[in-house]
Protein backbone atom coordinates (compact mmCIF):
# COMPACT_ATOMS: atom_id res chain seq x y z
CA UNK A 1 0.00 0.00 0.00
CA UNK A 2 1.29 3.45 -0.92
CA UNK A 3 1.04 6.25 1.62
CA UNK A 4 -0.55 9.08 -0.32
CA UNK A 5 -1.34 12.75 0.08
CA UNK A 6 -3.72 14.93 -1.91
CA UNK A 7 -3.08 18.67 -1.89
CA UNK A 8 -5.66 20.93 -3.51
CA UNK A 9 -4.77 24.47 -4.56
CA UNK A 10 -7.90 26.61 -4.47
CA UNK A 11 -8.40 30.07 -3.00
CA UNK A 12 -12.18 29.61 -2.86
CA UNK A 13 -11.91 26.03 -1.64
CA UNK A 14 -9.54 27.01 1.17
CA UNK A 15 -12.09 29.60 2.34
CA UNK A 16 -14.95 27.08 2.22
CA UNK A 17 -16.62 28.85 -0.71
CA UNK A 18 -16.30 25.90 -3.10
CA UNK A 19 -16.53 22.16 -2.54
CA UNK A 20 -13.49 20.19 -3.68
CA UNK A 21 -14.51 17.60 -6.24
CA UNK A 22 -11.14 17.01 -7.91
CA UNK A 23 -9.49 15.64 -4.77
CA UNK A 24 -12.45 13.37 -4.10
CA UNK A 25 -12.27 12.13 -7.69
CA UNK A 26 -8.56 11.37 -7.29
CA UNK A 27 -9.17 9.45 -4.07
CA UNK A 28 -11.93 7.38 -5.71
CA UNK A 29 -9.83 6.53 -8.77
CA UNK A 30 -6.69 5.55 -6.86
CA UNK A 31 -8.16 2.36 -5.47
CA UNK A 32 -7.02 0.08 -2.67
CA UNK A 33 -3.27 0.29 -3.36
CA UNK A 34 -3.22 3.88 -2.15
CA UNK A 35 -3.94 4.91 1.43
CA UNK A 36 -4.87 8.61 1.66
CA UNK A 37 -3.08 9.83 4.80
CA UNK A 38 -3.01 13.53 4.02
CA UNK A 39 -5.62 15.74 2.37
CA UNK A 40 -5.69 19.51 2.49
CA UNK A 41 -7.11 22.43 0.54
CA UNK A 42 -4.83 25.46 0.55
CA UNK A 43 -4.72 28.86 -1.19
CA UNK A 44 -2.82 29.42 -4.43
CA UNK A 45 0.22 30.89 -2.70
CA UNK A 46 3.68 29.65 -3.61
CA UNK A 47 5.17 29.84 -0.11
CA UNK A 48 2.27 27.83 1.37
CA UNK A 49 2.49 25.20 -1.36
CA UNK A 50 6.25 24.84 -0.81
CA UNK A 51 5.75 24.51 2.95
CA UNK A 52 3.02 21.85 2.62
CA UNK A 53 4.94 19.83 0.03
CA UNK A 54 8.07 19.82 2.20
CA UNK A 55 6.01 18.78 5.23
CA UNK A 56 4.33 15.90 3.38
CA UNK A 57 7.68 14.68 2.02
CA UNK A 58 10.11 15.34 4.86
CA UNK A 59 7.96 14.98 7.97
CA UNK A 60 5.21 12.61 6.89
CA UNK A 61 7.41 10.61 4.51
CA UNK A 62 4.60 9.94 2.06
CA UNK A 63 5.23 7.82 -1.03
CA UNK A 64 3.06 9.94 -3.31
CA UNK A 65 1.63 13.46 -3.32
CA UNK A 66 -0.94 14.37 -5.92
CA UNK A 67 -1.69 18.05 -6.33
CA UNK A 68 -4.69 19.48 -8.11
CA UNK A 69 -5.05 23.03 -9.32
CA UNK A 70 -2.77 25.93 -10.08
CA UNK A 71 -1.24 24.47 -13.25
CA UNK A 72 -2.59 26.94 -15.83
CA UNK A 73 -1.59 30.32 -17.20
CA UNK A 74 -3.23 32.57 -14.61
CA UNK A 75 -0.92 34.74 -12.52
CA UNK A 76 -2.27 32.85 -9.47
CA UNK A 77 -1.27 29.47 -10.95
CA UNK A 78 2.01 28.74 -9.18
CA UNK A 79 1.81 25.03 -8.30
CA UNK A 80 4.44 23.89 -10.85
CA UNK A 81 6.76 26.69 -9.79
CA UNK A 82 6.45 25.69 -6.12
CA UNK A 83 6.92 22.02 -7.00
CA UNK A 84 10.11 22.75 -8.95
CA UNK A 85 11.44 24.58 -5.90
CA UNK A 86 10.85 21.47 -3.74
CA UNK A 87 11.83 18.53 -5.93
CA UNK A 88 15.33 17.13 -6.33
CA UNK A 89 14.74 15.17 -9.57
CA UNK A 90 12.37 16.01 -12.41
CA UNK A 91 10.26 13.16 -13.83
CA UNK A 92 9.20 14.58 -17.21
CA UNK A 93 7.52 11.44 -18.57
CA UNK A 94 4.59 11.60 -16.16
CA UNK A 95 3.24 15.05 -17.13
CA UNK A 96 4.11 14.31 -20.77
CA UNK A 97 1.90 11.20 -20.61
CA UNK A 98 -0.90 13.13 -18.92
CA UNK A 99 -0.83 15.89 -21.53
CA UNK A 100 -0.62 13.38 -24.40
CA UNK A 101 -3.61 11.46 -23.03
CA UNK A 102 -5.55 14.67 -22.57
CA UNK A 103 -4.68 15.86 -26.09
CA UNK A 104 -6.60 12.89 -27.46
CA UNK A 105 -9.71 14.58 -26.04
CA UNK A 106 -9.02 18.33 -26.20
CA UNK A 107 -6.28 20.61 -27.53
CA UNK A 108 -6.52 22.56 -24.26
CA UNK A 109 -4.56 19.77 -22.52
CA UNK A 110 -1.36 21.32 -23.88
CA UNK A 111 -1.98 24.37 -21.70
CA UNK A 112 -1.22 22.51 -18.47
CA UNK A 113 2.12 23.50 -16.92
CA UNK A 114 2.03 20.59 -14.47
CA UNK A 115 5.29 18.91 -13.50
CA UNK A 116 6.30 15.78 -11.62
CA UNK A 117 9.36 15.05 -9.57
CA UNK A 118 10.99 13.31 -6.65
CA UNK A 119 11.99 14.68 -3.26
CA UNK A 120 13.76 12.08 -1.18
CA UNK A 121 11.54 9.00 -1.60
CA UNK A 122 8.36 10.93 -2.40
CA UNK A 123 6.91 11.35 -5.88
CA UNK A 124 5.00 14.61 -6.44
CA UNK A 125 2.63 14.91 -9.42
CA UNK A 126 0.78 18.09 -10.43
CA UNK A 127 -2.65 17.60 -11.99
CA UNK A 128 -5.15 20.12 -13.35
CA UNK A 129 -7.82 21.49 -11.04
CA UNK A 130 -10.85 20.13 -12.89
CA UNK A 131 -12.52 16.80 -12.21
CA UNK A 132 -12.13 15.91 -15.90
CA UNK A 133 -8.43 16.83 -15.83
CA UNK A 134 -7.81 14.74 -12.71
CA UNK A 135 -9.71 11.76 -14.10
CA UNK A 136 -7.86 11.82 -17.42
CA UNK A 137 -4.48 12.40 -15.78
CA UNK A 138 -4.90 9.41 -13.50
CA UNK A 139 -6.19 7.22 -16.32
CA UNK A 140 -3.00 8.06 -18.19
CA UNK A 141 -0.55 7.28 -15.38
CA UNK A 142 -2.14 4.65 -13.12
CA UNK A 143 -0.98 1.67 -15.21
CA UNK A 144 2.69 2.51 -14.46
CA UNK A 145 2.41 4.49 -11.21
CA UNK A 146 2.60 1.58 -8.76
CA UNK A 147 5.71 0.18 -10.41
CA UNK A 148 7.41 3.57 -10.32
CA UNK A 149 6.61 3.96 -6.63
CA UNK A 150 7.92 0.48 -5.88
CA UNK A 151 11.21 1.37 -7.57
CA UNK A 152 11.39 4.61 -5.60
CA UNK A 153 10.83 2.69 -2.35
CA UNK A 154 13.45 0.14 -3.36
CA UNK A 155 11.00 -2.76 -3.43
CA UNK A 156 11.18 -3.40 -7.20
CA UNK A 157 13.95 -3.55 -9.71
CA UNK A 158 14.10 -3.81 -13.46
CA UNK A 159 11.51 -2.07 -15.62
CA UNK A 160 12.45 -4.05 -18.73
CA UNK A 161 11.66 -7.51 -17.32
CA UNK A 162 8.57 -9.35 -18.56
Amino acid sequence: MFRTGILIMSDKGSRGEREDLSGKTAAELLGNEFNIEYYEIIPDKKEIIVEKLRYACDVMGLDLILTSGGTGFSPRDVTPDATLEVIEKVVPGIPEAMRYYGLQKTPKAMLSRGVAGIRGRTLIINMPGSVKGVRESLQAILPALGHGLEILRGSSGECGQE
